[in-house]
């Protein structure tokens, strides 16, 4: 509340002779919280990130070179870095997540990957940190720490602990043997806005990383919050794969090989999701996530029971959590 009056000081000390108006607009899985600011003749977005735990100057810098690109990200209208606070464009209330239909899914999906294909193509990706082996590596033991060991309360054994990180090593080298391009790190349908021109509006970026070619993929097409069966995922695939192609991106000249990269790219981020929404539970009490997990769960079931190296994972999965036929949000 009190970091709220600040925002309010300062917007007063932006605009001192207009009236407005300040609510929610939406919070995420960090310390990050959006509010709306109304005026009569419009409205306008403010980032609250406090400095302590949040790096403005990323948002920033990677805006700037997505913006190069000719995607749609907010615009920068006033920051105080020393509060934390930054003033954006707004990009109104409805996401990806929201909008979605089998009836409109064709057309945004091929606006979203029309603007994945922009950002893979642009020639700063050299700028930003590499998703290397420590990061992926990273990411992926917040797995057994927060997911098996804290949300299920097992122990593994030493041999599945072995069984596990001969997996990941698998995963691992895979991932860093793909192309590397830009990576968004969360291009789903809550971080993608619905726009009248110029879909879609891209939020969340400040995480970006050069690294694998098909892991922004993953997060769009294998999203954890809304579940598309099989086919239409790998139509959707292929439409990319032609683009990327024609654009002269390094994606694999094999679809199989394309998609097999894709699938393993998967593992690595769905491990990763899993230990973050149950650390979003056990730690920051956000209970909401819960109900995302039996989706993410589902992929990472499905291409361990396909791959003859992920089969360990498979049968470490199958020794500590009860299979659940629920996906959540689907169509």
């Amino acid at each position: 509340m009190q970091r709220q009056q600040h925002i309010i000081q300062w917007l007063k000390g932006l605009y001192p002779t207009e009236i407005f108006t300040l609510a929610p607009a939406s919070a995420d899985a960090s310390f990050r919280r959006y509010f709306r600011a109304s005026f009569s003749n419009r409205s306008l977005i403010v980032m609250d990130a406090p400095p302590q735990q949040e790096n403005c100057q990323l948002f920033l810098q990677i805006g700037r070179m997505f913006s190069a690109t000719g995607v749609s990200v907010p615009q920068v209208i006033a920051q105080d870095l020393a509060q934390g606070f930054l003033l954006l464009s707004d990009f109104g209330s409805t996401t990806y997540l929201q909008a979605l239909t089998p009836a409109n899914a064709q057309q945004l999906y091929g606006d979203a990957t029309d603007a994945l294909l922009q950002l893979q193509r642009a020639p700063q990706s050299e700028e930003l940190p590499p998703y290397d082996d420590a990061l992926l590596r990273r990411e992926m033991a917040l797995f057994p720490e927060w997911y098996i060991n804290k949300h299920l309360g097992v122990t593994l054994t030493d041999k599945q602990n072995s069984k596990l990180n001969q997996v990941v090593n698998f995963v691992v080298a895979n991932n860093l043997a793909q192309p590397s391009v830009t990576v968004h790190r969360d291009y789903h349908a809550r971080n993608l806005m619905l726009l009248e021109t110029g879909n879609p509006g891209i939020l969340d970026f400040q995480d970006a990383v050069f690294g694998p070619i098909t892991y922004d993929l993953v997060s769009l097409f294998k999203d954890a919050y809304i579940h598309w069966e099989e086919a239409q995922i790998i139509d959707w695939l292929i439409r990319y794969w032609e683009k990327a192609r024609k654009a002269g991106l390094p994606v694999c000249a094999d679809f199989g090989e394309f998609y097999r990269d894709f699938e393993l790219m998967g593992v690595q981020r769905h491990l990763k999701i899993l230990g973050i929404f149950a650390r979003l539970y056990h730690r920051d009490g956000k209970e909401n996530y819960l109900k995302d997990m039996p989706l993410v769960l589902s992929y990472l079931r499905r291409a361990c029971a396909r791959y003859l190296d992920l089969k360990p994972l498979h049968v470490i999965l199958l020794e500590i959590a009860p299979e659940d036929v629920s996906v959540g949000y689907t169509f």
